[in-house]
């Protein structure tokens, strides 16, 4: 690591030879795969991106210029590169973001890592630059797999109206997102990688044109102004350049000298340029190059000679929903699945083994999934939508407007609900459950278990008039909690056993086992708590505001904002059915969460079974004071 520990900012970078760079690029491939493996993290991309990112801060001059990242999870190459070398607690609480981060650095610019974003940020960036008279440079590095975003094309449609406004587009063309890019970009830039000879053929022909006499440079002069149709016919780029974008390439990503020329002709052209880069995912690492369904595209702990995790978990949510998805498809034909370029990580794999003919990869464009989620229910099938919890935010008019409103039987299953930890803030699937609650019709079931995913999927599918959500969290699913009793559609997970009950805990999906645990304390404390799992936490159950109603305080508990989540809706339904019980309602508070582990999270935020219980203690201590006051015997003189 000679090289790489003296570098501690992108100027550094100005005194190598292409020699010394070439030995930099190898320093960092070897140092992501030995630290990365210890702590997990985004490894394929960052080894894909090397060559690339060393010379973007060669030939751009960061922080004065802008780079910027779409999605952010290749930025471990550019962390390096500006002075951050220490990944020993990478996406662990105090250690460096697995994403830029503006605290980090002023090299970063971007936090938010949803896909599709950064031509948006771009564009407003360089029409910032010309109104305000500034010649630096805007840069903004796109994968092919982002492209597939809605939000990318339009940005390109604005950022081509003005043909004299510098903006250099880097495509980071590496055929994937997580998985093999599809579609028909894909296809286009595939093309366009298969005719990357073009460009040497006119300059053979320019030399032997040029020497020949008389007619030579005339004759030359047509085919350069036929250029473009010509390219057409080899290579069909126009589509590109018909929207007024100067493109150059395709540049070998892994050439750090073709990479800088490439650059600088773009840096110099004073307009919107498309700089297209071919790389290779996981370079450099064979056990990434070997994994085929995503080239490591983010892993756990692992051992850095093998590839193999270090330790595996239990069965996960994920897992458990992919199974009963197949079990589905067998049963019932009607039923199709929807993903959003995630087929793996949503645990859509095993279904599109069974079923090829029966699932879609819409791409990262989670807005023509939601609709055509519509189109698919209102052509007579129960389509499946599984997405992140936290990007279904990004189609939240297309949930409301074209499935409510048109009572199409949709099912969304939202992964990775509530706080996910180690992602940071843009990643915690914490809002689902306080956007979704304005939707008329929609229903929303938050499992507590593995036994409840199998089931409440079930119950979601077989409803064809409204669109349905099932949420569940990261990672492993906990021993089944089974219910004592029922009431209406509740199941009870413990009863008080005593007849004015004290507290009804109203506990919501995975969070049941630390209700259940808040409950056991306040026992101890002498307060009798009746535990309650709703299931369906949208509509309120009709059962729930006679139940509250029986006891003296109720306590609602979810892994979702508590600004307008179920514990607001739960509060509204007992206002409305006329119960005046006090409600304290527990959950994320309305800030943007720092990384750091799961369990880490909800300790800052006071969401963890002794914390709630020592405030639920509190209060049911003010309501016995508030009691006594009210029937104690008067003062006299």
């Amino acid at each position: 690591m000679d090289l790489l520990t003296r570098i501690r900012g992108p100027r550094d970078l100005d005194r190598l030879g292409l020699e010394q760079l070439d030995q930099l690029a190898g320093e960092i491939r070897t140092f992501l795969v030995e630290e990365v493996s210890k702590t997990g993290g985004h490894l394929g991309p960052n080894l894909g991106v090397v060559e690339l990112t060393i010379a973007l801060h060669r030939v751009f001059e960061s922080p004065q210029d802008k780079v910027l990242f779409d999605t952010g999870h290749q930025s471990y190459v550019h962390k390096l590169l500006t002075g951050r070398q220490d990944f020993s607690k990478l996406k662990s609480k105090g250690g460096l973001s697995g994403y830029p981060s503006r605290a980090e650095s002023e090299h970063d610019v971007i936090e938010n890592s949803h896909a599709s974003t950064v031509l948006g940020w771009a564009d407003g960036l360089a029409k910032a630059n010309e109104i305000r008279g500034k010649d630096d440079h805007v840069v903004a590095v796109i994968g092919d797999g982002a492209l597939t975003g809605g939000m990318a094309w339009e940005a390109l449609n604005n950022i081509a109206a003005a043909k004299d406004r510098p903006l250099v587009i880097v495509v980071n063309d590496n055929e994937r997102s997580y998985a093999p890019t599809i579609g028909g970009l894909a296809n286009h830039l595939a093309t366009l990688r298969t005719t990357d000879g073009y460009e040497r053929f006119l300059a053979r022909g320019k030399d032997i044109l040029e020497r020949t006499p008389v007619v030579g440079k005339p004759l030359y002069e047509t085919l350069h102004g036929a250029k473009k149709g010509l390219k057409d016919f080899i290579a069909p780029q126009g589509m590109f350049e018909d929207l007024g974008l100067k493109y150059v390439g395709p540049i070998d990503g892994h050439d750090i000298e073709a990479l800088e020329s490439a650059l600088q002709r773009a840096k110099r052209f004073g307009g919107p340029v498309i700089v297209h880069c071919l790389t290779e995912k996981g370079r450099g690492y064979t056990p990434a190059l070997e994994d085929e369904a995503d080239r490591f595209h983010a892993v756990g702990k692992i051992h850095p000679d093998t590839g193999l995790p270090i330790s595996t978990s239990g069965l996960d949510w994920t897992s458990v929903f992919g199974e009963e998805m197949v079990k589905l498809g067998h049963e019932r034909e009607d039923i199709v699945a929807i993903t959003a370029a995630m087929l793996q990580p949503v645990g859509l794999g095993k279904f599109e083994e069974a079923f090829p003919e029966r699932i879609y990869d819409v791409g990262i464009a989670e807005q023509h999934g939601a609709v055509s989620a519509a189109g698919l229910a209102t052509g007579g099938l129960h389509p499946v939508f599984a997405v992140y919890a936290t990007f279904l935010n990004r189609a939240f008019d297309q949930v409301l407007m074209d499935v409510a409103l048109h009572k199409c039987g949709v099912t969304f299953v939202l992964d990775r609900a509530g706080v996910t930890g180690t992602d940071g803030a843009s990643h915690n699937g914490m809002w689902d459950m306080s956007i979704l609650q304005c939707v008329p019709t929609l229903r929303i079931a938050a499992p507590r278990d593995a036994d409840q995913v199998r089931a409440q999927l079930r119950e979601a599918v077989a409803v064809d008039d409204a669109p349905t959500v099932v949420r569940f969290s990261k990672g492993a699913v906990g021993p089944a909690v089974n219910a004592v009793g029922t009431v209406g559609g509740m199941d009870v997970l413990r009863a008080a056993g005593a007849e004015k009950p004290d507290v009804l805990l109203v506990s919501v999906g995975a969070l049941a086992p630390m209700c259940l645990e808040i409950a056991a304390l306040l026992d101890a404390q002498g307060i009798s708590t009746t535990v309650v799992d709703p299931r369906w936490v949208k509509p309120v159950d009709e059962a729930l505001a006679p139940l509250a109603a029986e006891h003296r305080v109720v306590v609602t508990v979810e892994d979702n904002s508590r600004a307008g989540g179920v514990g607001s809706a739960i509060a509204q339904a007992l206002r409305d059915a006329g119960v005046d019980v006090p409600l304290r309602d527990f959950g994320i508070p309305p800030v943007f969460l720092d990384h750091a582990s799961r369990g880490e999270v909800m300790a800052e935020i006071g969401l963890t079974a002794p914390d709630i219980a020592r405030q639920v203690t509190g209060l049911v201590a003010k309501l016995d004071g508030r009691y006594e006051s009210r029937t104690a015997e008067p003062v006299r003189d």
